[in-house]
């Protein structure tokens, strides 16, 4: 989601709560937690968590249902859950439906695999760090150019440490060094070009959030380079996701907090549930529902009906569509002029 920096006080009188940009900044601590965990693995774990750990979070379900998936869950509710939003992108989310389709489903008939997997991986990462770096873009006030030159140079480094990680087995030794080294030299043109352009950022506070976002690039490289890929993987995934969470979670207590304006949020008024707790009650529920029992609820209907298995329905065809379209629509729902955009302000 990109930000444009607002004041509190351009909310109206019924919106009591902004976006904190140093709770924001305060998620990048996740980084050196990282390195510390990395260190004591060497010093006095014998490399137990290296060995241990799976090559990414998404391995673990538990993570998933902690980070992946709830905030896509969450972002789908947000925008189906209002009527005022779904009629709004109506046609957005029609085409793009469709788009999808022929994509996915015709395109699968002749493109390759690996074409398929870099494409959804680039557009993974791009989301990833485009959030980061337009939320930090009110606070650094970079120019156009210079906000650009690092977030695609973040975007290519980002993507080639995604491949080097998620495509390890498929690669041969000398494509795996290949790898490495554009993803390094990627890294230092990032430090050069952010050591010229942090003459533009004018505040302390400024110049710390664009460094934090430098450093979500370079330690997912350091922690690649050192195998430690779960943890490469769990330093941006963290940021990028709890962030998210906390614009979901402000912007539904400034719209429903005073008169609730769709059904989940009146029946909890009824039931007394803590509108703060709403949303992350319903998205993370069902998150561990599809998680864990999507799959098999929907092998079972379709072979008791039709005798056939759908392997990975929900795991694969419905959440990967939700987490596509997730990429897609916040792209466009938190900029300056939507309708979300006024349910939501920041203040340092």
């Amino acid at each position: 989601m990109s930000a444009q920096i607002a004041a509190t006080q351009d909310l109206s009188n019924e919106h009591k709560l902004a976006v904190s940009f140093r709770l924001l900044l305060g998620l990048y601590a996740i980084i050196p937690v990282c390195i510390l965990l990395q260190s004591f693995d060497g010093w006095y774990w014998q490399g137990f968590l290296r060995n241990n750990l799976p090559s990414s979070p998404t391995h673990f379900i538990l993570f998933q249902i902690l980070f992946g998936t709830p905030h896509i869950v969450a972002s789908a509710i947000v925008l189906v859950s209002n009527t005022e939003y779904l009629k709004f992108y109506q046609r957005n989310i029609i085409v793009m439906t469709a788009a999808l389709a022929i994509v996915f489903g015709v395109g699968s008939l002749f493109i390759p695999y690996r074409v398929f997997y870099v494409l959804v991986a680039a557009w993974t990462v791009y989301h990833v760090l485009k959030q980061q770096h337009g939320v930090a873009r009110g606070i650094c006030r970079l120019p156009p150019w210079a906000f650009y030159l690092l977030l695609w140079l973040s975007v290519a480094a980002g993507l080639f440490i995604y491949i080097g990680i998620f495509l390890k087995n498929s690669l041969d030794a000398q494509q795996a060094e290949w790898i490495k080294q554009i993803a390094a030299g990627l890294c230092v043109a990032l430090v050069f070009s952010a050591a010229f352009c942090q003459r533009y950022v004018t505040t302390v506070f400024g110049k710390g959030f664009f460094w934090s976002n430098i450093f979500l690039v370079l330690g997912s490289f350091y922690f690649y380079v050192q195998q430690y890929y779960f943890l490469a993987i769990l330093a941006p995934r963290l940021v990028h996701d709890a962030t998210a969470y906390i614009f979901y979670v402000m912007h539904d207590y400034n719209r429903h907090h005073q008169h609730p304006q769709n059904f989940i949020y009146r029946w909890a008024a009824r039931c007394h549930v803590h509108i703060f707790i709403v949303l992350p009650v319903c998205s993370f529920m069902l998150a561990f529902v599809l998680q864990a029992y999507g799959d098999g609820i929907v092998n079972a209907i379709t072979e008791f009906f039709f005798g056939v298995q759908i392997h990975k329905a929900i795991t694969l065809g419905l959440l990967g569509y939700l987490a596509l379209m997730h990429y897609y629509t916040e792209a466009f729902t938190w900029k300056q002029g939507s309708p979300y955009r006024k349910f939501i302000a920041f203040a340092k």
